[in-house]
C-alpha cells in the first residue's frame, strides 16, 4: 500500500460506517434493486425464451457482475473515499476518471426521481380511484405532460429520499433499508403467488421458466449482459461510496455475492409477477411482445390489473407500493453517493453537502421534467424523444460502460490487481483471486466494450 497517501486514511478515520455486514448487504441490495429489475428484466426474459435468458443472466451476474462489484466495493473500503478520492489517492493523474465516475450519479438522480414521482402518483391513484380509471386511455400521457402535478410528485419523492439521507448512514439509510427491503421482498412473493393462481398463469409460468434454446443468440447474451450491468448499480459511484463505510473485518467477497443474489431473486420474482400475468392478455405464446420501461409499468400493467375483477385496485396498490420501495431505495443510494462526493471533495459538513446536492437535483429535475411540457419541443434523440431519454442514454448507455472500462484498466493495469486482492484478504481468504484477476484484466474490458458498442451503434447507424 505504498502508493496510498496514508494521511488520507488518518483524515477519514471518523468516516460514517455501517453497523455491520448485514447493514451493508441490505444497502447494496437496496441500491441494486430498482426500476430496472421491475420494468426491463421481465420483458427481456419474455423476449429471449424465459429460462434461457435466466440461465445466461445468472452466469454473467456471478462472474462478470460480482467481479466489478467486488472491485468497486474494495476500492471504496481501501481508500475510505468516494469515487474522486478513490482514484486520485493512488494516481492523482487519474482524478479525471473519478470526476467522470462522479458525474454519473449526478446525471441519473434527477430523472430517476422524476420516474419515482410517477410511481408515487400511480400509488395514490390506485388508493383514491377505480382501477379502470387508472388504466384508461391517456391517463399516463395526460399526467406526465401536466405542468403542475408531475412537479409536485417529483418533489414529494425527492423530499422523502432527502429526509432519509439527512438522518445519516445508520439512523437513516440503514433503518429505511431494514424496513423497505424485507417488505419489498414479501410483497413480491405475495404478488407472484397470487398471479400464479390466476387462469392461464401455469402456461405463462412455463413460458417464463422453461428454456427455449432455439432463442439462444448473441443478441440474448448482449441484452443479458447489459441488464446485469445496470441492475447491479455498477459504475454509478454507489458501491465505491458504500464500500468506504464498510469495516475491515467484514467479508467483502461474501457480501458482494449476497448483494448479487438478492438482486437476482428480486429480478426473478419480477418476471414471475409480470410475465404470467401478461401471458394471456398480450398473447405472448403467439409472438406477442411484452413492453419494457415506462410503457410496461404505467400502461401495460394497469391494463392487465383492471381485468382482475374485485382485487384489481388492491393488486395495483400493493404492486405500486412495491415499486415505490424499489425506487426509493435506489434513489436514496444515488443521493448518498452524490452527498459523499461533495462532502469528500469540498470538506464541507455532511448537511451542507446534502443541501448542495438537494438544490442541484431539484433544479435539474425541474429542467428535465420540463421536457414533457414547457420544453417538449426539444427532441434530442430524434422525433418523440425527451430530455429524460437523452440523459438516460448519456448516463446509462455511454458514460457507465466507459467508466467501467477505465476502472478495469486502472485496477488491472495501472495500480495492479494485487492492491485490491490484498484488501479483500484483509477480512477473509480469496480463493477465486486468480479468476477475478483474469476477469478484471482481460474479460471484463471486452464485455464492457460489447455493451458500449451495442448501446451506441444503433444511435449512429442510419435507420
Amino acid at each position: 500500500m505504498t502508493d496510498i497517501d496514508t494521511q488520507t486514511h488518518e483524515e477519514n478515520h471518523a468516516r460514517n460506517a455501517w453497523s455491520g455486514k448485514i447493514a451493508f448487504i441490505l444497502a447494496g441490495a437496496a441500491s441494486a434493486v430498482g426500476l430496472g429489475n421491475l420494468w426491463r428484466f421481465p420483458s427481456l426474459a419474455a423476449k429471449y425464451g424465459g429460462g434461457t435468458f435466466l440461465f445466461t443472466y445468472v452466469i454473467l451476474a456471478f462472474t462478470f457482475g460480482i467481479s466489478l462489484l467486488l472491485l468497486e466495493t474494495a476500492l471504496g473500503r481501501l481508500t475510505r473515499q468516494s469515487v474522486i478520492g478513490a482514484y486520485s489517492t493512488f494516481r492523482p493523474r487519474w482524478k479525471w476518471v473519478g470526476l467522470l465516475h462522479a458525474a454519473v450519479p449526478f446525471i441519473i438522480t434527477p430523472y430517476y426521481c422524476i420516474i419515482g414521482g410517477w410511481v408515487a402518483k400511480y400509488l395514490v391513484s390506485y388508493v383514491s380511484q377505480d382501477a379502470q380509471a387508472v388504466a384508461g386511455d391517456g391517463f399516463f400521457g395526460s399526467f406526465i405532460t401536466s405542468p403542475v402535478s408531475t412537479y409536485v410528485y417529483m418533489l414529494i419523492f425527492m423530499l422523502l429520499c432527502i429526509g432519509v439521507v439527512i438522518l445519516g448512514v445508520k439512523n437513516g439509510i440503514e433503518k429505511a433499508n431494514r424496513v423497505m427491503m424485507p417488505l419489498l421482498l414479501l410483497m413480491a412473493v405475495g404478488i407472484a403467488i397470487f398471479v400464479l393462481t390466476r387462469p392461464g398463469a401455469a402456461e405463462g409460468a412455463a413460458y417464463y421458466l422453461i428454456p427455449d434454446f432455439s432463442k439462444f443468440s448473441p443478441d440474448l447474451v448482449i441484452n443479458a449482459l447489459g441488464q446485469m450491468f445496470y441492475s447491479l448499480s455498477l459504475s454509478m459511484g454507489i458501491m465505491v461510496t458504500y464500500g468506504s463505510y464498510l469495516s475491515k473485518k467484514d467479508n467483502l467477497s461474501q457480501s458482494v455475492v449476497s448483494i448479487a443474489g438478492f438482486d437476482l431473486v428480486v429480478s426473478f420474482l419480477s418476471g414471475l409477477m409480470i410475465v404470467p400475468a401478461a401471458f394471456m392478455a398480450l398473447g405472448l405464446a403467439e409472438g406477442g411482445v411484452l413492453a419494457s420501461g415506462p410503457s410496461l409499468m404505467f400502461v401495460t400493467l394497469p391494463g392487465v390489473f383492471k381485468d382482475m375483477g374485485n382485487v384489481a385496485s388492491f393488486i395495483g396498490i400493493v404492486f405500486f407500493l412495491l415499486v415505490l420501495f424499489a425506487a426509493l431505495t435506489s434513489a436514496i443510494s444515488l443521493i448518498e453517493a452524490c452527498t459523499s462526493i461533495v462532502h469528500d471533495g469540498t470538506k464541507l459538513s455532511r448537511n451542507k453537502s446534502l443541501a448542495i446536492v438537494s438544490v442541484f437535483i431539484i433544479a435539474a429535475g425541474c429542467f428535465i421534467n420540463a421536457g414533457y411540457n414547457g420544453l417538449s419541443f426539444i427532441e434530442p434523440l430524434g422525433e418523440g424523444s425527451s430530455l429524460l431519454d437523452f440523459f438516460d442514454f448519456i448516463s446509462n448507455s455511454v458514460m457507465m460502460p466507459i467508466v467501467a472500462l477505465l476502472t478495469c484498466i486502472f485496477v488491472g493495469w495501472i495500480i495492479k490487481p494485487d492492491v485490491i486482492e490484498n484488501e479483500v484478504k484483509e477480512s477473509a481468504s480469496f480463493k477465486w483471486a486468480p479468476l477475478w484477476r483474469v476477469m478484471i484484466k482481460y474479460v471484463a474490458p471486452v464485455l464492457v466494450v460489447v455493451i458500449l458498442v451495442a448501446n451506441v451503434l444503433p444511435m449512429i447507424l442510419p435507420s
